[in-house]
């Protein structure tokens, strides 16, 4: 279902305070950043989004603008053992909270626990769900169970020849000692 805002202006705070809600499928090629992390192709994956805006009421003041977040996709990277295609599944279920201005946002965000945003009438929400996946994904990713066997050992034929011709101090002391107790 498509939304009935352009997901890269939206007036939050308008959004918030109608209780406006949206669920949209878009593809994952849509996400630039995401997919320069992922291997292989994108097609046929897509990004599940749900978001729900409220404007909560608050003492001594106008209401405090939140946005509910939930993210669902399925993002192919690289697996660091095997370095194969590993798809990994990816959930986002996050709050965000609303602040008037920078300096706001700020205080706020060193006071309370949930991230907070400043308020923009024309607010970027496809960027915000691009930030979220990258978020998301995780540092090293892996197969649980990777599909082929992986050697954790290197050998080296050139550093094996190495070590066996390299010189060994002790050894080479060792002759001029026993070489001094046959003169005496």
């Amino acid at each position: 279902m498509k939304p009935i805002f352009n997901l890269k202006r939206v007036d939050i705070d308008a959004f918030a305070r109608r209780g406006g809600t949206f669920e949209i499928v878009e593809p994952l090629s849509g996400f630039a950043r995401v997919v320069a992390d992922a291997v292989g192709g994108v097609e046929g994956l897509s990004v599940q989004a749900r978001g729900l805006g409220e404007a909560r009421p608050q003492l001594g003041g106008g209401p405090q603008i939140w946005l509910h977040l939930q993210l669902q996709a399925v993002v192919p990277l690289l697996c660091q053992r095997c370095l194969g295609r590993v798809e990994i599944p990816v959930e986002v279920d996050r709050w965000f909270r609303f602040a008037a201005d920078e300096s706001i946002a700020e205080r706020l965000d060193d006071e309370v626990e949930e991230d907070v945003l400043v308020l923009s009438k024309d607010f970027d929400l496809h960027a915000l769900i691009e930030d979220e996946l990258l978020l998301a994904l995780p540092i090293v990713p892996k197969h649980e169970q990777c599909p082929v066997d992986v050697p954790f050992a290197v050998v080296d034929p050139d550093f094996e020849a190495a070590q066996a011709e390299r010189a060994r101090p002790f050894d080479v002391l060792a002759q001029w000692t026993a070489g001094k107790k046959g003169r005496d």
